[in-house]
């Protein structure tokens, strides 16, 4: 079969096609033909060598993957052949033509979504509804701000923040048409995040008091900037470190965050107990099935195309989710 190798932690380059033997599945796993993968920053990361307890290369990235089971090892009972799924992989192997899965970590999926949906919401659509209910604690009346809010998470945070009821939503994003994606998902406001003065823009769509819960993905001066767009009782909420270096937190930002009861919460989806991930994940499906959720899928690319997505989903070129369409049968079903 074909699968996308990292042959060495780097850039982009060093992801290659290759012809590799086909898995087989163990005792309590899926062997999944994979129609769909889904690409998220963390794979970026991971392709430098920057995730703790990532494995040595070479080995075949991706830990989403939407598509049909093709085998059951044995001991499983609640999957059999021909079953639509979603699956979380442990840290690789979704950017291929098959992959295996623990059957504990597959979920069926409805006949009518499709495959390039399904695997959006695995991951991203979860994170986004407990980033804002657990981490971020969102009330009804709070300004929430969203940074990349047309990116994966951020598309899905923007419709779930004004669904559980915040007064304001301030959506970041770095161009035109990303701002005005996130206003059609329900942002009250959008401003340009990547300009050094998006503080004072949060402010002022606030009346001056600031954000309650400021969400902050860049790490390095973005927290500093999060806290200074920060209201009185407020959360900032790091949920991603793109980079840290540079990161630092002055003696008065301390100061006004103890005199103003303000909170510094970090937040990581995987962590959280395996039972509020799979409830959190029942949820996000049936508002999809309602219709108060909107699956936005930007680009899709072809496997041997992986390396482009990096470059692009580096560069913010990208909205929504990012899709790679492993092989020919991927192809087909997205046409369903």
């Amino acid at each position: 079969m074909k699968a996308m190798r990292l042959l060495r932690f780097g850039g982009p380059e060093e992801l290659r096609l290759e012809d590799v033997t086909p898995p087989v599945p163990g005792a309590g796993e899926v062997l999944i033909q994979v129609h769909a993968a889904g690409l998220n920053y963390a794979e970026l990361l991971q392709r430098e060598g920057r995730v703790p307890g990532a494995p040595p290369p070479p080995f075949t990235p991706g830990y989403e993957a939407a598509g049909v089971v093709s085998a059951v090892g044995s001991g499983v009972t609640h999957l059999t052949r021909g079953a639509r799924v979603v699956a979380m992989l442990p840290g690789q192997g979704a950017f291929a033509e098959l992959a295996v899965a623990p059957a504990a970590l597959v979920t069926p999926i409805p006949e009518a979504l499709p495959f390039e949906k399904a695997v959006a919401l695995l991951s991203q659509a979860p994170a986004a509804l407990a980033g804002l209910r657990v981490a971020g604690r969102v009330r009804r009346g709070d300004a929430v701000f969203i940074p990349a809010a047309a990116g994966g998470v951020g598309s899905f945070m923007v419709q779930l923040a004004k669904a559980l009821g915040a007064g304001r939503v301030i959506a970041g994003a770095s161009t035109g048409e990303k701002r005005e994606l996130a206003l059609r998902l329900g942002a009250d406001t959008a401003i340009d995040y990547t300009r050094p003065d998006w503080p004072e823009r949060v402010r002022e769509a606030t009346d001056g008091r600031g954000a309650d819960v400021v969400f902050e993905r860049s790490g390095g001066a973005g927290l500093g900037q999060g806290l200074a767009a920060l209201a009185p009782q407020g959360r900032l909420v790091l949920f991603g470190a793109e980079s840290m270096s540079g990161t630092s937190v002055s003696s008065e930002q301390v100061t006004r965050m103890l005199f103003q009861n303000q909170s510094l919460v970090g937040f990581a989806f995987p962590a959280l107990p395996r039972e509020v991930q799979a409830e959190t994940l029942r949820e996000v499906f049936q508002r999809v099935a309602d219709g108060t959720l909107e699956v936005v899928v930007g680009r899709t690319f072809d496997l041997r195309e992986l390396p482009e997505a990096h470059r692009a989903l580096e560069q913010r070129k990208t909205s929504g989710k990012v899709v790679i369409l492993p092989g020919a049968a991927a192809r087909v079903s997205s046409a369903r």
